[in-house]
């Protein structure tokens, strides 16, 4: 998950079952942007999260959900892709 910068601040929370941390209708209720990892997962939020989402923005990251937590390759993938709309140096630790 990328670190809160002075112009965005983040969250991370999982649609899966197994997620350390799931995703709740909190999470969503302060989030201007999301941003998932697959189409699926923004399948799964506009399912169960539909009037939360209202006027929300989810943007697609198209990186596969195959990774290991902290994964060197997902890292590199995230800075890539969150770089392309964020527009900033992105931090993912």
């Amino acid at each position: 998950m990328p670190d809160s910068t002075p112009t965005c601040q983040a969250r991370s929370a999982g649609t899966e079952p197994g997620a350390r941390v799931r995703v709740t209708a909190g999470h969503l209720g302060w989030a201007e942007v999301l941003f998932v990892m697959e189409r699926h997962h923004a399948d799964i939020l506009r399912q169960k999260f539909p009037q939360e989402l209202a006027g929300k923005r989810i943007i697609n990251l198209r990186i596969p959900d195959k990774f290991h937590f902290m994964d060197h390759i997902l890292q590199d993938l995230l800075r890539e892709r969150l770089r392309e709309h964020l527009g900033e140096d992105v931090d993912v630790p």
